[in-house]
């Protein structure tokens, strides 16, 4: 596949995100590459595309079906896997954050769980280093909550909801009067 100027530029910015993010820099390009094509691609031609070696397009296929953010598909008369990407940014979004959820916050909650029990019986714990544990937990389970209130939203209403964001934010009162 023949990329044109353009099209280089946004995978190499995408690659450059990826890592800003915490993703690696060839995973986030061959997200990119698969997010662009017209069709299916396989290993072999992400590989000659973006020049990256043939088993650094396997490791990172893989994580990037972990994210559940590329899938297999499979030609007539080709017995090579295919590889798509999510086509559609708010479900790509939408997957990005579940994902991110599932692997960092709920661990940390799950933690600050035990450790907001265990601080209870804890002597040698302060009590405002136990508040600031407490603090952190409710954040998160605060955060948690409302993400699965808005998780299976639909994309259109999720779009009405952020165009309206400004407008609330003013509704609500200028930043710094309400503090927690």
């Amino acid at each position: 596949m023949n990329l044109s100027d353009t099209e280089q530029k946004f995978i190499l910015h995408w690659g450059e995100m990826g890592t800003r993010w915490g993703v690696n820099r060839t995973v986030a390009q061959i997200h990119a590459l698969l997010f662009l094509a017209q069709h299916p691609m396989t290993a072999e031609d992400i590989a000659d595309t973006l020049g990256v070696a043939r088993s650094n397009v396997s490791n990172s296929l893989k994580e990037l079906q972990s994210w559940r953010l590329v899938r297999v598909s499979h030609v007539l008369g080709d017995r090579r896997d295919h590889f798509l990407a999510l086509q559609d940014v708010w479900e790509i979004f939408r997957t990005i954050l579940e994902e991110r959820k599932r692997r960092e916050i709920d661990p940390t909650l799950s933690v600050l769980r035990e450790c907001a029990i265990e601080g209870e019986q804890d002597q040698q714990l302060d009590g405002a280093v136990l508040a600031r544990m407490q603090v952190a937990l409710d954040f998160l389970e605060m955060f948690s909550t409302t993400f699965h209130d808005y998780q299976h939203l639909p994309p259109a209403t999720l779009q009405r909801m952020l165009k309206m964001g400004g407008k609330v934010a003013r509704f609500i009162g200028p930043p710094g009067k309400d503090k927690p």
